[in-house]
């Protein structure tokens, strides 16, 4: 049976560094008591930059979020408005990525296009973009993996997989973009505010194939945690989708990994993994992924970088955690893949460097 491998990763973000702008944003949202607590979990959350697909107004303080007056106070958009700027500003963002994966001819020998997202939906959607655009065979069969959240990325390099070990042949160009900031909530509600502190837009393009270069995708396990459905929760509202996220979830994420540490690492030890791409989805997940596993202080580098520079970007985010890995691994280092979301769930993987 044929060995699928990741062969290489692009990644790709809008021109818009917002990350302090919405900061300053959600100060104004809450009370003077709330703020106290907000601004010290900004202070530590471990994020200088966040993109997005809007350009941050030049006053924080003053009637729109953005230069365009999308977010305007008291007037938030619809969920309408939301999908329709995604269909405006998705297309252009995945043909970026996809570019920078530099196929040139390979374009035309793409097989199966697999595209994850969950901020945004449109028919015809970005499958059939890339078809249009990138030069991807119109014969290519194309999958779409909706509203999984963070680790839908994981699921997509699990379908190639199969795929590619079915269809030695195959060659599978995968596509994860979120436009998260597309989905910024006026409230006063603390937790929620919390939330969308670490939220950026991003998409990352991936070629896999039975092609032994980059990342051998070598086995993939899902843990679900028991009595933690309602700790991530990512729900179509009026007014865009409604994200809430407890507190409690890294400690939920701790709990989980310490149980199921033998089954994800097939009964490898810790030691033995030289790699770690852990989604980053905020800083105490990385530090609960970090003591329940009771890593090496750099072992999560690469994670802790992208979210200092791009924040969380759902499910496009532990992609730019393989690029980075991906640049420096040397061959025979054996890795481990991981990324969170609903259920709650951790998707995992483990993988191995070729030359």
């Amino acid at each position: 049976m044929a060995t699928a491998y990741i062969n290489r990763i692009a990644t790709a973000v809008p021109a818009n560094d917002v990350h302090d702008a919405f900061v300053r944003f959600a100060r104004t949202l809450l009370d003077t008591r709330r703020r106290a607590l907000f601004d010290r979990m900004a202070d530590r959350a471990q994020i200088r930059q966040r993109w997005s697909c809007l350009a941050p107004a030049a006053r924080p303080d003053g009637p729109s979020v953005d230069d365009q007056g999308f977010f305007t106070r008291g007037r938030f958009p619809s969920t309408a408005d939301r999908m329709r700027r995604y269909e405006e500003a998705a297309p252009a963002l995945a043909v970026r990525a996809v570019e920078k994966l530099r196929l040139g001819a390979e374009a035309a020998r793409i097989t199966h296009v697999i595209v994850t997202t969950c901020t945004g939906f449109s028919a015809p959607g970005l499958d059939l973009e890339l078809v249009r655009r990138c030069g991807v065979p119109t014969t290519a069969e194309r999958t779409v993996v909706g509203f999984m959240g963070c680790y839908a990325a994981i699921n997509a390099l699990k379908l190639a997989r199969h795929i590619v070990r079915s269809e030695p042949k195959a060659r599978v160009l995968i596509l994860s973009l979120e436009l998260c900031t597309l989905h910024l909530q006026e409230t006063s509600d603390l937790e929620q505010v919390l939330s969308f502190l670490v939220f950026g837009d991003g998409c990352a393009a991936a070629l896999v194939t039975a092609e032994p270069k980059g990342f051998a995708l070598d086995r993939f396990h899902a843990v679900l945690v028991p009595d933690t459905n309602e700790l991530i929760t990512w729900r179509i509202r009026e007014l865009g989708f409604d994200m809430f996220l407890s507190g409690k979830v890294p400690a939920a994420i701790g709990v989980g990994l310490r149980a199921k540490a033998a089954e994800i690492l097939d009964d490898t030890s810790v030691g033995e993994i030289d790699l770690w791409a852990v989604h980053p989805g905020g800083r105490s997940v990385l530090d609960a992924v970090e003591g329940a596993l009771e890593l090496a202080p750099k072992a999560l580098e690469a994670s802790r970088d992208v979210l200092l520079h791009y924040g969380n970007m759902s499910s496009a985010t532990v992609l730019f955690v393989l690029e980075r890995l991906m640049r420096t691994a040397k061959a025979g280092a054996r890795g481990c893949g991981m990324a969170f979301g609903p259920g709650l769930t951790a998707e995992t993987m483990l993988f191995q460097a070729v030359g």
